[in-house]
């Protein structure tokens, strides 16, 4: 084996052995999602300055991205985020909404976007962000089966954000999981969410309720996997369990008689 060979080769075993061994480098560098059976199974919350990643099937878009968007307000620490999309992202999932930022407790005005003309670029302008350490979290939304998002690309990724603390969050819509080497991977599906509480002032959002995801845990490096009901709290900029509105019970009318009483006479 040649010398160049040798020298690839070991510094190849390098970079797996520190990406191996990130959770005795991070293993205090948590934050809790809120939600405490998916905090437990976390080891205390999702760790930072490592790749993880959320699938969907390419309807579930907005739920996965709403989730996205949960997880990286969490991580940021009030830092700057940059969102990579490709150029026609849009037009399959539209444009991400400033104002739908505001109303799930993001501030917008710490939102970069970047727009990649195809996905060597996206990766480039990722890996460059993630060793930023300027920057709270980078999020790079990629569409479909990419054959340049191999176990090497995401390698890189995850080396980036490991020497500069910087979170990679991978938001992948209508794609198969590949083997990587990131901390976590999710599935995410939309939630039923129930209008809320008859006690909340008349609006006209009010009857939507809180987002609510059916996120699957599919790979945790360092813990179980699960599958649990996820609502966000935007007031709170945190998950939480499903929370349970009591309904208002109809009291009976004072002019009528009771009809149990009626039944028991009859």
């Amino acid at each position: 084996m040649s010398g160049a060979r040798m020298n690839a080769l070991a510094t190849l075993r390098g970079q797996i052995e520190r990406i191996e061994t990130a959770e005795v480098v991070h293993q205090h560098d948590r934050v809790a999602l809120g939600h405490g059976e998916v905090d437990s199974a976390l080891k205390g919350g999702l760790a930072r300055a490592v790749i993880h990643e959320v699938f969907c099937e390419g309807r579930q878009g907005t739920a996965a991205t709403g989730f996205v968007m949960g997880l990286a307000g969490r991580v940021s620490r009030h830092r700057p985020l940059l969102w990579v999309r490709q150029d026609f992202s849009e037009l399959e999932t539209g444009a991400l909404s400033m104002s739908g930022l505001a109303e799930i407790g993001l501030d917008p005005r710490r939102v970069v976007m970047v727009r990649a003309a195809d996905v060597e670029s996206a990766l480039r302008t990722s890996a460059d962000a993630l060793a930023c350490d300027a920057l709270g979290a980078v999020v790079l939304e990629l569409w479909g089966d990419v054959r340049q998002f191999d176990l090497v690309a995401s390698r890189k990724l995850t080396l980036a954000a490991q020497s500069s603390g910087v979170t990679g969050l991978m938001l992948r819509m209508a794609a198969q999981p590949l083997p990587s080497t990131a901390e976590t991977r999710w599935m995410l599906r939309a939630a039923h969410s129930p209008p809320g509480p008859a006690s909340m002032p008349a609006a006209p959002w009010s009857a939507w309720g809180a987002p609510r995801f059916d996120a699957e845990l599919l790979r945790n490096r360092h813990g179980q996997c699960g599958r649990w009901i996820m609502e966000w709290k935007c007031d709170e900029c945190q998950f939480s369990e499903p929370s349970t509105y009591p309904q208002p019970v109809a009291a009976t009318p004072a002019h009528r008689s009771d009809s149990a009483v009626l039944r028991r006479a009859g």
